[in-house]
């Protein structure tokens, strides 16, 4: 695995023209939707009567309208066409666009320009599908995380940047339309000329065929994203984000106004501390999943949005302040607390949306890859939707106070993910799996190559603790089902994480034949639908901090599934609070936070593969350190 950080993208052509492209893109559309929104507040006079708060929502509905009409179709040409000529018309669609914009800022037609506004959001919805679907194109493996925290990070850079240029531009006294205008098609055409740069990324499904009825596209890709339950699930939990996340933008100025009492300068303030924040945490998974999709980090990153959120409710003031400067705020310790919430509220969603993203890039199929985007555009859009339409609700018929809407948002949250968490249970396991091989232990692993993306195989490895199978389960990123002495799979609370990861309990012949029948069969079962299996092949956890002898179980299991046998060593664990080196009584955290190595071998092919063959592979591994 590299050491580099994902940093060091950005010295790269196949990431920075691209990651420069998309971030300009989000710039130049927030430049547009907030020079707009400062155009329907300073010239509502000459909006022939139109209420201006249902411009604003007119305005709002038709960027987000093509999400819902065209996504199912660009999804297909993102998978079927290569992909950084889409991108090179995308952004010359883009300066049209902007074109556009100037005869509209020109003739001062706010109904062209709301027809920019569409056509900004159809842009939006050819560029997504491409976006994510590219990246695992473009990236190898080890950098998907910190290739998609980055891509996250500039997203909102590029957000709140736009959002406070685009007023300011609207701000200028003389003939301000101009400066929107010509700002908007600079960017637009640098964003083109980053986009000749980007490097080729071959057609996923040449073959396939443009279905262009949107309608039965769209039931097609939801149906898809369906046939997966962890897809699934980390979709909805994407779309979940959207939800939350705009319901504390949305209110941000109301907020910033109507319960501080502040004025524009602190709603800019806060929603800066709120992208800064999401910004940290994203950069921050790579660095804490190791540079592998971590799902872990997702109930991790649940229980800081829930927890801060909430948190928001009570810190807010009981009654609204008035006047209040954006430096007198920063300045008055009893707002620290609120700043805090949104900052870290901003650090729990990257944690909670980075690995989403990342899983769903690598577990969908690649041909299928930027219709699953589109699918998840469209569920995006329909929960911003919702969110808007409760926020409605609760904050005009209801009579709820914005804080109380933070409240009751950030309970939903807590709802959602102990639901998305129930139905799969993995996203748990792996949180507490984290936990321990960052808290107790500090694992490193070597040789995670040798071990395939895709098909059965068998991972053996020497046995020194109690917590082996937790920390191989965890360094591993695909699930593994690992065979274990019964006794050890009864450990209370233990028990939960074995049982929820799909171990497998085994006893000998002497103790309780049902039970090794039953492990066998379900061994059979594992391999013959291409997953992982885990064995110790000692037959129990060392005593002494030398392997044992191999017994020779994993022969019979490979002479009637021959698959290969990939050997891990693990290392420095001898002497940790989890193994046999004192009786259990006496037992205390010895090498707390401790340096353990977990060594991957090359693959030993089925017909070689013997008990004594493979110990003297995990011996050689593991070298001298117990």
């Amino acid at each position: 695995m590299s050491s580099s950080s994902q940093f060091s993208l950005f010295g790269q052509r196949r990431f920075l023209p691209f990651f420069m492209t998309q971030g300009l893109g989000a710039f130049n559309d927030n430049v547009f939707k907030n020079a707009l929104a400062a155009l329907l507040v300073f010239k509502s006079s000459q909006l022939a009567g139109l209420n201006t708060d249902q411009v604003v929502n007119l305005s709002a509905m038709l960027f987000i309208l093509p999400f819902f009409l065209f996504s199912a179709l660009f999804g297909q040409f993102a998978d079927k066409y290569e992909k950084s000529m889409q991108i090179r018309r995308v952004k010359l669609l883009e300066v049209g666009i902007m074109l556009f914009a100037t005869l509209g800022f020109w003739l001062d037609s706010i109904t062209l320009l709301l027809g920019v506004l569409f056509l900004l959001g159809l842009q939006s919805t050819i560029f997504g599908p491409i976006k994510f679907g590219i990246l695992p194109q473009i990236l190898r493996r080890e950098e998907l995380v910190g290739g998609n925290a980055l891509v996250e990070m500039g997203t909102f850079v590029a957000i709140l940047l736009g959002t406070i240029a685009g007023p300011q531009l609207a701000g200028i006294e003389t003939d301000w339309p101009a400066w929107v205008a010509a700002a908007c098609l600079a960017i637009a055409a640098t964003g083109y000329g980053f986009s000749r740069r980007i490097p080729e990324a071959p057609a996923v499904a040449p073959e396939l065929k443009i279905n262009w009825n949107v309608l039965t596209e769209t039931v097609r890709n939801l149906r898809y994203i369906n046939t997966n339950r962890t897809v699934l699930h980390s979709v909805l939990g994407i779309s979940w984000f959207w939800f939350f996340g705009a319901t504390f933008l949305v209110q941000v100025p109301s907020y910033s106004q109507n319960v501080l009492g502040g004025d524009e300068d602190l709603m800019s303030g806060l929603l800066a501390l709120f992208i800064i924040g999401i910004s940290t945490g994203s950069l921050l998974c790579e660095k804490l999943s190791g540079k592998v999709v971590e799902i872990g980090l997702v109930p991790f990153g649940a229980f800081g949005l829930t927890a801060f959120g909430i948190d928001l409710y009570f810190a807010s003031p009981a009654n609204p302040g008035v006047g209040v400067s954006v430096g007198g705020f920063y300045t008055d310790p009893g707002n620290w607390r609120i700043m805090a919430d949104l900052l870290l509220i901003g650090v729990f969603g990257g944690f909670y949306t980075v690995p989403l993203y990342a899983l769903v890039q690598q577990r969908s199929d690649p041909s299928y890859r930027s219709r699953v985007i589109a699918g998840l555009n469209i569920l995006n859009a329909l929960f911003m939707v919702a969110a808007a339409i409760l926020a409605m609700l609760l904050l005009g018929g209801a009579g709820f106070s914005i804080p109380e809407l933070f409240l009751l948002t950030a309970i939903l949250n807590a709802v959602v993910a102990v639901y998305i968490f129930t139905l799969v249970p993995e996203f748990l396991v792996r949180f507490l799996v984290w936990m321990l091989i960052h808290t107790i232990y500090r694992v490193r692993m070597t040789g995670e190559e040798h071990i395939p993306e895709r098909g059965p195989i068998i991972v053996a490895a020497n046995h020194v603790s109690f917590a082996d199978p937790l920390i191989l389960g965890g360094m591993i990123r695909r699930p593994v089902n690992f065979v274990m002495y019964y006794r050890i799979y009864r450990i209370p609370l233990l028990n939960f994480i074995f049982r929820t990861g799909k171990a497998i309990p085994i006893a000998g012949r002497d103790e309780d034949p049902e039970i090794l029948e039953n492990a066998y069969r379900r061994i059979h079962k594992v391999l013959g639908a291409g997953q992982v299996l885990g064995i110790f092949p000692e037959g129990g956890i060392t005593h002494d901090g030398e392997i044992q002898p191999f017994k020779p179980g994993i022969e019979k299991i490979i002479q009637e599934q021959p698959v290969q046998v990939i050997p891990v060593a693990l290392c420095n664990l001898w002497g940790s609070m989890f193994s046999r080196r004192d009786p259990l009584h006496r037992r205390r955290p010895y090498k707390l936070w401790a340096r353990v190595d977990v060594r991957v071998g090359a693959p030993i092919p089925a017909q070689e593969v013997t008990a004594e063959r493979l110990q003297r592979e995990v011996e050689r591994l593991r070298g001298d350190d117990r």
